[in-house]
């Protein structure tokens, strides 16, 4: 039975490097795994996803106002899919969401999503509060705070290595830009008591 997956996490808990070996794990038994990352997201190479282990695979991108229902029935007329793949699931729009939901149910194809739960501002994504909403199964990627507590929030740091509290939703980057932390070093990096 297919179900759409939502895994989530802060930055830097290895979201793709889990995304990628469970496709490795489709492709070692002969199944084929379609892979798709927001067009924008260029950090792995273009149309390509990679995690900071090292290792990495290609994938479809897509835009803003792309329907992945369509983006994933016309993949279907090439061969069989197996699992559809979705990194930065974050960097969607809502109505993708949706669009990655009717694929689920109308072509039977599951749909495993990975991506942010939170922004730096402690806001949801508005794709990431959909899959929270409409996604069948959802699972937690873990990691920690540099105070050994499980990391729920992140921080994104300025130029001067301050932490920021405006700014736009999305700006992708690294371990240069972002820190994953526990709510309470979090609230001491943004001086909220």
């Amino acid at each position: 039975m297919a179900k759409l997956y939502f895994n989530y996490s802060t930055m830097n808990a290895g979201k793709s490097a889990v995304l990628l070996q469970a496709a490795h794990n489709y492709r070692e038994r002969g199944m084929v795994p379609y892979l798709m990352l927001a067009a924008f997201d260029e950090r792995g190479g273009k149309g390509r996803i990679a995690s900071r282990i090292g290792i990495g695979a290609d994938a479809d991108t897509f835009l803003p106002g792309d329907d992945l229902y369509e983006k994933i029935e016309s993949r279907l007329k090439e061969g069989p899919v197996a699992c559809v793949f979705v990194d930065e699931a974050h960097f969607m729009e809502k109505k993708q969401v949706w669009q990655l939901a009717k694929a689920v149910d109308d072509l039977h194809i599951p749909v495993m999503c990975y991506g942010l739960r939170v922004d730096f501002r402690g806001e949801l994504f508005p794709s990431s509060a959909a899959l929270l909403a409409w996604a069948d199964e959802m699972r937690e990627v873990r990691t920690i705070c540099h105070c050994g507590r499980k990391a729920t929030m992140v921080v994104r740091n300025g130029p001067n290595g301050k932490p920021l509290m405006d700014g736009a939703q999305i700006l992708v980057g690294g371990n240069e830009t972002y820190v994953s932390l526990c709510r309470r070093h979090w609230r001491e990096a943004v001086n909220d008591a």
